[in-house]
């Protein structure tokens, strides 16, 4: 029987990330995927804390304002289109009102700053070394600075261009020193995103996506004891290689797709116990999230006072496991 896949090889395991250890993870749309999956599993992960980031110079500012700097103040806000935004952050935390989008901004700040003690894990997920600058000082940004997003300003606001690994190392090796001084047993996650960003042709994506497996490989090869590559893009690229893992746009993985590259990841580096556990989690979650025809009634009060029994039969057996977005009558 020939074989029908070119299977990708895993590099070494990085240390394994267990139940009651705090994770970050920044990055793509992609990161997104794998983190929702890690967090039904019942780990301790926040995913993406100012949204989305798609190039590794954002993401890099990003780490350095959240772990090392302030909160946000109304300096860090501009207005466009009757909205407050900030270039460090996502649309998601913009509002009508300054007060407004700075609460957003500085309550998952906070949270951070809580998780920031018994950090363990930060996974990063490159998505493209395409940057957009700031071509001038309006909005009161700073000419040359790289914005995380660009809040459908005019295209004359910012220069795109691909940056180079040089820039890149340059902005990532004093950070990494700065994160192994502040968390000595920090393990970082390095992965690029399989999404192709065809905007920018098939050889420039490709030129892109190079430039972000050469930053990974740097930074694994100078902190080996720290850095770790997972290799989602090949999976997807490669062992994946055929168009019914991709979404209807045949740029995205599909739900298949990512399930599998979440399951390889969880065997790669999630210790035993959490394997294990991570099934049980998911049917746990996915049957809270269900939302039956008809709420009353014998049968619905008997299914929820057994899916509270597993709850708790769950919580017991992985006291440090954590149970996200639960309703209000399991407790």
């Amino acid at each position: 029987m020939p074989q029908l896949h070119t299977p990708v090889t895993l590099p070494p395991s990085p240390p394994r990330l267990g139940y009651g250890q705090q994770a970050l993870s920044f990055g793509s749309c992609f990161s997104e995927h794998i983190g929702a999956y890690l967090r039904d599993g019942g780990l301790q992960l926040q995913v993406n804390p100012l949204g989305i980031q798609y190039n590794p110079l954002s993401i890099a500012a990003g780490i350095e304002r959240l772990f090392f700097g302030e909160p946000f103040t109304e300096a860090d806000l501009f207005e466009h289109s009757g909205l407050y935004h900030s270039f460090l952050h996502h649309g998601r935390f913009s509002a009508r009102a300054a007060g407004q989008a700075l609460r957003l901004m500085n309550a998952s700040y906070e949270t951070v700053q809580t998780a920031l003690p018994q950090l363990r894990y930060l996974l990063l997920t490159y998505g493209t070394a395409y940057v957009y600058r700031l071509a001038g000082d309006e909005y009161g940004g700073v000419a040359g600075r790289v914005v995380s997003n660009c809040h459908k300003l005019p295209e004359r606001t910012f220069v795109r261009e691909r940056v180079s690994l040089e820039t890149l190392l340059q902005t990532w090796r004093p950070l990494i020193e700065r994160l192994r001084e502040r968390f000595p047993e920090l393990t970082i996650i390095q992965t690029v995103s399989p999404v192709r960003h065809l905007r920018d042709g098939a050889h420039g994506n490709a030129l892109s996506k190079a430039t972000l497996l050469l930053l990974s490989e740097a930074l694994t090869e100078q902190f080996p004891a720290t850095c770790f590559y997972f290799p989602s893009y090949e999976l997807v690229l490669d062992e994946l290689r055929d168009y019914r893992f991709y979404a209807e746009d045949m740029v995205h993985p599909s739900p298949l797709a990512q399930r599998i590259v979440a399951e390889r990841f969880t065997a790669w580096a999630l210790d035993e116990a959490v394997q294990k556990a991570l099934p049980l989690a998911h049917r746990l979650h996915q049957e809270l999230r269900h939302r039956p025809l008809h709420a009353e009634g014998a049968e619905h009060t008997a299914r929820l006072a057994a899916l509270r029994e597993r709850v708790a039969a769950f919580r017991s057996q992985y006291p440090s496991a954590q149970l996200h977005d639960l309703p209000s009558w399991i407790d």
